[in-house]
């Protein structure tokens, strides 16, 4: 049975560039699912590149049967669970436990270099870990301005 894009009535016509293709994709297929071997592949991946016409795709497809739809695996019919946000002070504590161990090794190499990696850090660790305020007065009403 032969299996392409091609109608069969139309077997003298001229193929394009986008017929060959087709039609190795067609055979890429076969391939896959066990029907070709990779000899087999690569000769009739050669013939269709040089086939000129829709017969000679035909004939380099026949004996093939049409793929069968593969079944749908349960991973994709399950809902997927949904994921966890990750926060900032999830964030905030993984950096520092990567970044914290190597500068306290630098604070007691170097007294002053030490302390200043500390207290950088320390400080985007406050700022990041704040919660937001929840109101904030417009600017007028917070310097003594009209009501």
């Amino acid at each position: 049975m032969a299996t392409g894009p091609w109608d069969p009535g139309s077997a003298r016509f001229l193929a394009s560039d986008a017929d060959r293709e087709r039609t190795v994709e067609v055979l890429k297929t076969a391939f896959v699912h066990g029907a070709l071997t990779r000899d087999e592949l690569a000769h009739r991946t050669g013939r269709a590149l040089t086939a000129r016409t829709y017969a000679e795709l035909a004939a380099i497809t026949a004996g093939l049967t049409p793929a069968a739809p593969r079944p749908a695996t349960q991973a994709h019919t399950q809902a997927r669970a949904p994921r966890k946000r990750v926060t900032k002070k999830v964030v905030v504590l993984s950096a520092c436990a990567v970044v914290l161990p190597p500068a306290l090794g630098v604070a007691f190499l170097s007294y002053y270099g030490g302390f200043l990696v500390m207290v950088l850090f320390s400080f985007i660790g406050a700022v990041l870990t704040k919660p937001p305020s929840r109101h904030r007065p417009p600017l007028a009403k917070s310097i003594g301005g009209k009501h």
